[in-house]
């Protein structure tokens, strides 16, 4: 399922993907908005731009993220 703009997503566990650092596995569980999906690349191993509640805006890869309902 590709992410859009402005949907809520939770880090919801550590990604296998390359591109994850050790830093980010402060966020697993934590809430945000996704800011810029790459939608131009629609490339689903891109990193999706998320700014998390109360944390600054950090990149991800898709395979960490899960839509949040409501």
């Amino acid at each position: 399922m590709p992410f859009h703009r402005g949907q809520r997503v939770r880090i919801f566990k550590i990604s296998t993907d390359e591109s994850w650092e050790g830093f980010m596995d402060q966020y697993v569980g934590l809430e945000g908005v996704v800011t810029d999906p790459d939608t131009s690349k629609n490339d689903p191993d891109a990193l999706i731009e998320v700014t998390l509640d109360d944390k600054g805006t950090f990149r991800f890869p898709q395979d960490c993220l899960q839509a949040v309902e409501g």
